[in-house]
């Protein structure tokens, strides 16, 4: 069976996780691992470069209304605050109920707002939606060619602008740093909007008055299309095999990819994300180990891809088109033999920290049974980080002594699903055991993205039509003793699992949360010699990729597998939610957890 199929198969492939021990190393040590790419929030800029003290020009416009306007119609305000937004940009999403709150903050101050939309690809229909489904009151503005947004100098979405009633510019940059690449937080620490707004009102200077804001990058000159790659030719099977999985109607991405006009409006954040190897997502060290379900592009496609975004994007020919991508309508396994869904409907708020919801389900089967393949569905996936299920035997089942009873993420993994990888089918004469009577537990992390969304996430099965020959079993390696200092920008923590049977290496997970920075495994065999298994010198909590072995790997009794985990808990990590903190072990993402999963089946000695 093609090892496409086992997307999640093997990542939390397994039985039980068994036989976990760990041991802090307190000291920090250096790994290379800069996130400075992976996590960015704002940051000051040099306002020279930024037009900040110019006059800005009297701009024209018209509304999403279609009434027309142009700048000067507020020089009556103390300050006009102009906010650069898209229906399509997660992080504007995130960003929409905090611009209502200050909207409403200011509404009575002398201060008036603009929300302009520079999306080529985005109709005035787009528009008009994204102001009821966000309930927006400020004035919102189109601008598909954007001739506003160019003359504004504008880099990227989730900028803002503040001018005062003579029209200077007085600032522009980031509304706050609550959310940037790969980071969200409960709250800001820095409020650079408001901030200024509030100078510009007392006739000060802001003290930021330029930083640069985390969005979606755009770009307005225009590029003749040139070249021989084109969309049609080439380029649209690259975004088909490597981006509609997600980036479609219903998925989890936060836009959609599906023809030329999506891509083309995307293209300066595709280049961004493809350019430094964000996209697709991977993050294996090549040097070491080589994985079967390896998503990078390789490097043929990835120079294709960039060489045709720099040349401006040409469409092609028509008759050069790949034929469209027939995606599963409904469950991806096929119809499952048994569905589970969480009996309470979960609510999720449009903004803030939302703590793992946990819901326990019992099954009713008289006998116990071998999976083949599952699924998890969510009903909401824009707003599900990811799921978890723990497997809890009944305690008068004879295999019951095999689940110790421990903290939850350590023991009983069952089945999980994270972005773009959340159903698995096993090979033949392989398969998951589920006792007769066992609880399923599920563990949901949402992400509020500004809308409120209800969720009700299902797991679909298919049993085996017999009992498997092989029981794939996953082990976490973990460590809950650790204590990661404040302010430590490499700190590690190691844990140890000595190999108590030879075993069959399937595949690695990494676990940790929004401090984890590096991951690495390594194997040290009886006779004294090591093998890295797996190195991820950018780990990147949003995306917790299963790595799975292209060729298996043979270990003997006795083995150890050291499971190491880097932190970053200085103020240096945007994603850090308190870097006077001392971190300790917890199962919510302000806390931190290290855990090294495998999956593995046993061998004859």
């Amino acid at each position: 069976m093609p090892f496409k199929h086992l997307s999640l198969a093997l990542l939390i492939a397994g039985g039980l996780l068994a036989g976990i021990t760990g041991f802090v190393m307190s000291q920090d040590t250096k790994k290379d691992g800069d996130l400075e790419d992976v996590r960015q929030g704002p940051r000051p800029v040099d306002p020279r470069e930024y037009r900040i003290g110019q006059l800005i020009e009297d701009l024209s416009f018209t509304d999403v209304e279609g009434k027309k306007g142009k700048l000067s119609d507020y020089a009556d305000k103390k300050a006009l605050v102009i906010f650069v937004s898209t229906a399509g940009c997660p992080v504007c999403k995130k960003y929409a109920p905090v611009l209502n709150q200050i909207v409403d903050d200011y509404k009575e101050k002398d201060v008036a707002f603009l929300i302009v939309n520079p999306a080529e690809n985005e109709t005035v229909d787009d528009c008009k939606d994204a102001v009821e489904r966000y309930k927006f009151s400020a004035r919102y503005i189109p601008d598909p060619k954007g001739e506003i947004s160019a003359t504004l100098n504008v880099k990227s979405t989730g900028d803002s602008f503040v001018l005062d009633s003579a029209r200077t510019l007085r600032y522009r940059g980031a509304v706050n740093d609550q959310f940037g690449f790969g980071y969200n937080l409960d709250a800001p620490r820095m409020t650079y909007l408001r901030d200024a707004v509030d100078a510009v009102l007392d006739d000060r200077e802001p003290y930021y008055p330029a930083t640069w804001a985390p969005g979606c990058l755009l770009e307005f000159d225009p590029v003749k299309p040139t070249g021989d790659v084109t969309w049609n030719n080439r380029i649209s099977r690259i975004v088909q095999d490597n981006c509609q999985g997600c980036h479609r109607e219903g998925e989890n991405g936060p836009f959609e990819l599906m023809t030329y006009k999506d891509v083309r409006a995307n293209r300066s954040m595709i280049k961004r994300q493809v350019k430094q190897r964000l996209m697709p997502p991977w993050f294996a060290n090549p040097e070491h180990g080589d994985f079967a379900n390896d998503r990078s592009l390789s490097d043929s496609d990835r120079e294709a891809f960039l060489s045709w975004i720099d040349n401006g994007c040409p469409e092609g020919d028509a008759k050069d088109a790949p034929l469209p991508r027939k995606w599963a309508d409904g469950w991806k396994i096929g119809k499952p033999d048994a569905v589970f869904e969480i009996p309470k409907e979960n609510k999720v708020p449009a903004t803030g920290a939302v703590p793992y919801q946990y819901q326990t389900i019992t099954t009713s089967f008289d006998e116990d049974r071998w999976i083949q393949a599952m699924e998890i569905r969510p009903t909401s996936p824009q707003v599900v980080h990811h799921v978890l299920v723990f497997l809890h035997f009944p305690r008068n089942h004879p295999r019951a002594d095999e689940q110790p009873d421990d903290r939850r993420g350590l023991n009983g993994y069952f089945m999980g699903m994270v972005p773009g990888q959340g159903d698995i089918t096993f090979p033949e004469g392989q398969g998951k055991f589920l006792p007769k009577g066992a609880k399923l537990e599920f563990q949901i992390h949402y992400t509020t993205n500004g809308e409120e969304a209800t969720d009700k996430t299902k797991l679909g099965m298919i049993f085996c039509k017999e009992q498997p020959k092989t029981e794939i079993t996953t082990t976490g390696i973990s460590n809950v003793f650790f204590q990661i200092p404040p302010g430590a920008e490499n700190h590690e923590v190691k844990a140890l699992y000595i190999v108590k049977q030879k075993m069959r290496l399937l595949s690695l997970m990494p676990h940790m949360h929004v401090r984890g920075k590096a991951y690495k495994y390594v194997a040290k065999l009886p006779d004294g010699t090591e093998q890295v298994l797996l190195d991820v010198p950018r780990y990147d909590f949003n995306w917790q990729l299963l790595y799975i072995l292209r060729e298996p790997i043979d270990l003997p009794k006795g083995t150890k597998i050291y499971a190491t985990g880097w932190f970053d808990n200085s103020d240096k990590n945007p994603a850090n939610p308190d870097p006077k903190k001392t971190v300790r072990f917890g199962e919510q993402t302000w806390e931190e957890m290290q855990i090294g999963y495998i999956n593995w089946y046993a061998l004859e000695d």
